[in-house]
Parts: C-alpha cells; structure tokens; sequence
C-alpha cells in the first residue's frame, strides 16, 4: 500500500445508496469510501451492483436515497458534468466514443484545446497531447486514424487516453483490461501506479483475481446490490472473494476431460486469406472437442474467424464444414451449422432493442416456422424452454436483451445458435467482461456442446481458459499461424513463445 493509502478521511465517499429499478432493487443502502492514492477493487457478480453504483457516483443516475461526500462535504452529484467539476473520471464498459472522428477528436470531443482566434480548434496542440497520452500507454496508432478502423482492444486504450486527459483526481476503471493483451495490460498497471504514487484514487471493477491482488489496496465486494464484504487482500484469498461474490463454491480452473479421440473434421482451413490481413492459415477442427486459437492482441485471431464466418471477404484459401466447401456470407454459413458468438457481443451478437425471446428465436426462424408461418405459441414455449436450459435470469422472456447482466446475455447468443441446430461453434472472447460464476456456466454449456457431438473453434485472451479447457490450440502471430500445440504441450509459457518470438 502506498503512503498516500494510508488517508485517514475518504476524498469521496458514497453513503447508505439505495436505486430502485422497475422489478429490480439494484442497491440496498451501499456505503463505499474511496481514498486518495488508493486502488479500491469493486468486486461482484453481473448484476450485483457495481455499475449501478458507479453511475450514481458519475451522475448517470440519481440514487433513491442515501448521500456523497467530498472531503467530507454533502454533494450533489445530479449530472456527468457535475462529476467532471469534481475531478471523477469514468471509463465504463460500453464506450463512449464516435466512430468517424478520429483518435485525438474522440479523447477531446467537447474539450478541445483553442486558439487565440475565438472558435478555433488548435488541431496541432490536440494531436500533440493525443500522442503523449497514446505513447503513455503504448499505442503506436497515427492520432489521425479513424475510430472505426481500430479493434476492441486499440478502442480500449482511447477510453483510457480520454480518462487520462481529463487530469481526474478519481478515476474509475470498469473491466479496463478485458481486451487487452498482456504486455497493455502490463502498461497500464503501470500508469496506475504512476497515478496513485500522485494521489489519484482508483476505483478498479474487475472479474480477474489475479488483479486484484497485484493492484488492489482494499477490497469490497457487492452481491445482490448489498454489501458483504470490505477487506484488505492480505486478509482474504482468491476462493473466499469468490464465494462472497456468488454465496457458493465455484471451480475456477474450469478442468475438463480432455478429449483423445474426436470424431469427423468439423471445420478444415487451408491457406486461408482475407482483405483484414490474415494469410496462409491453416487450421482443422474436428467433431467432439475445443480447438483454441491463441496470441497477442492484434495476431489475426478474431480475422481468423470472422473470415470463416463470412463476415469478412475472403481472398484465398478454402474454408470446408463436415466435407463440403464453404462460400459466402454469414447467412450462408449459419444455413450449414456454423455459428459465431462474436467479440463483441453487444455490437454484433445481440438486437439489445428486442427481447430475449426475439434473440433466441432469430436465428431459427427458418427451422422452427419452416411454412414461413410464425406461431406466437410456439415460439414462446421455444423461448421458454432455453431460458430454463441455459439457465439465463430473466424474469420474462419479453424482457429486452439490453437489460441482462454480460453473462446472461452471452447466454441469449449461445442460446440463438442452439436453436438453429448448429454443430460448429466459434466463440470469440467467450468470458469478456463476464464475472467469474457466468464463466463456470458458459465453459459448461461449451462443455456440454462437445458432449453432443459438436466442434468448438475458441478465442480467449486468457491464456489459463486456453490451457484448462482446450483439448489442443493454434497460436497466431502477424496475421499467420505461427504453431500448433497438442495437449500435452498446451502450456502458459508454450503460448507465449510462440505468439511473442520467431523460432
């Protein structure tokens, strides 16, 4: 802990908060300190209160009942602009970014620095701080690129660089490396010690133990929209935080039994190519087990699959699905039992706008209703009967997709895919951003698919989702195929050498 950690009074302090939501009691009277040059890590399960919170704190939300503390002086918290005076800062998961401005507008919009002339942007000055601020954090993208052509991770980092710009004296970070790679990762742990070493506190919101540990000064943990626990991580161990999150016992190795004889090749790619980049990818998955596809940031993994779904233009190479050769575009794929739960499951997984119900059902409409005649009857009962297996929490199947928690609604896609009958599943980043009792679910229900006979194609970040629950893996680097790992070389260090080093 650092010496500024050790402030006897809160520089903010949220106290006995309450919010009420139609159906939902999403916080019962939390109280939460926050201390200059401190990392508090804001723990919990989706759906357990964490954002909520902080939003209340950023004045997204007015809170029911309950009080904010500056310095120990009664605020009023009622707009983000409020919080900005206050020096709070917030990176939250969904961005708040534009797609067809570029890097340096996204981290200034509305703030951009003038000249003498009135109404005047100092464009030069922009780009100049936008490049201190991306140097900080390793980015190496021209300021001027639009947002739209950079991946999730690169997206990441300009939420960060527009956090930072704002000189925040509290920060909050919700899942800020859950598209990372290790080596930004390690970056930005950097930065954040660098920022309480100068008094900033931290509010860290985080799935991964492993970080809390490393970075954390204090810990509190909300379930069910209450808080249980309010500790040092010397006083607690990564097994106690999760049964305090979830209220049970939760394997967090994700083991499986592994599979030694696969059935028939489910997906075979040969030198593969694309207009993303990617080229000569060869790669082959067969029925009954999880094929992982590993590397850093940047490798060509979500290129890979997006080029086997279709969803990008294929330049060379040849995709085959159960023995046929494979051509065209999402559609055709998902007719043949492909499916894809993408990167970004909000974006391109899910209409948030409609309801679980209409999510499921999407996919499936030319299975189910093959007369072209929908049933309303029989698509609730469809619905109905995977929300139940899926075990998605929702309290109905008309409820909109936008409001269930990240893990709940990886299930709905999950779930779209299954009642299409697909026996190819490609799930990209499957557990981003989900806490860690989802994950347990989700590596069930991918346990389960290969239970019944289908392939599983599987992008993690995580390099231990890869070792625990993959059967072998392809490793990426620049765009290419770089090695494949069998079981028994399946291994943290294995990954790395081969996505960071050329033999």
């Amino acid at each position: 802990m650092t010496a500024s950690a050790q402030s006897v009074a809160p520089v903010l302090e949220l106290r006995g908060i309450s919010k009420q939501f139609p159906g939902v009691r999403a916080l019962d009277a939390v109280s939460f300190p926050i201390y200059a040059g401190e990392v508090n890590m804001l723990l919990g399960e989706n759906g357990a209160g964490k954002s909520t919170l902080m939003k209340v704190l950023y004045g997204a939300y007015r809170a029911d009942a309950g009080e904010l503390l500056y310095h120990g002086r009664k605020v009023s918290i009622g707009t983000p602009a409020d919080a900005r005076a206050l020096g709070i800062a917030v990176i939250f998961q969904e961005f708040s970014l534009v797609p067809f401005l570029d890097i340096a507008h996204n981290i200034f919009l509305g703030r951009e620095p003038r000249t003498k002339l009135p109404g005047q942007i100092d464009h030069r000055a922009m780009h100049a701080e936008a490049r201190r601020l991306l140097d900080l954090l390793g980015m190496e993208y021209d300021t001027h690129t639009p947002l739209h052509r950079l991946g999730v991770a690169q997206q990441q980092l300009v939420e960060i660089a527009k956090a930072l710009s704002q000189n925040a004296r509290i920060l909050v970070m919700d899942e800020p490396t859950a598209a990372l790679s290790e080596r930004e990762t390690v970056r930005l742990f950097a930065v954040i010690r660098q920022l309480t070493k100068e008094g900033v506190a931290i509010v860290y919101i985080s799935h991964r133990l492993a970080e809390v540990f490393e970075l954390g000064d204090r810990i509190t943990v909300l379930r069910d929209g209450r808080k249980v626990a309010a500790l040092a991580p010397s006083a607690t161990t990564p097994d106690e935080l999760v049964h305090l999150m979830v209220g049970r016992a939760v394997d967090t190795t994700y083991a499986r039994e592994h599979r030694t004889d696969p059935g028939e090749v489910a997906l075979q790619v040969q030198g593969l190519a694309s207009d993303q980049g990617i080229s000569g990818v060869d790669l082959e998955v067969r029925a009954g087990e999880i094929v992982g596809l590993a590397g850093l940031v940047g490798s060509g993994r979500t290129e890979v699959a997006r080029a086997i779904f279709g969803a990008d233009r294929v330049t060379g190479g040849a995709v085959r699905v159960f023995g046929e050769a494979l051509a065209g575009g999402p559609d055709a794929a998902a007719r043949r039992g492909v499916a894809l739960i993408p990167e970004n499951r909000k974006l391109e997984g899910l209409a948030l706008i409609r309801s679980v119900q209409d999510n499921l059902l999407l996919v499936a409409l030319r299975k189910l209703f093959p007369r072209v005649w929908y049933r309303p009857a029989e698509g609730r009962r469809t619905a109905m009967q995977t929300i139940d297996e899926l075990r998605i929490a929702t309290p109905s199947p008309l409820r909109l997709a936008r409001y269930l928690s990240g893990g709940n609604q990886q299930k709905v896609v999950i779930g779209k895919w299954l009642n299409a009958g697909c026996r190819l599943f490609i799930f990209d980043e499957p557990t981003r951003g989900i806490d860690v009792g989802a994950k347990a679910e989700v590596f069930n229900l991918i346990g389960e698919l290969v239970k019944r006979g289908a392939a599983v194609l599987m992008i993690s970040s995580e390099l231990l989702e890869i070792v625990h629950v993959c059967d072998r893996a392809y490793v990426m680097r620049g765009k290419r195929v770089a090695g494949h790992l069998a079981r028994g070389e399946l291994s943290e260090p294995n990954i790395l050498r081969l996505a960071m080093h050329h033999e």
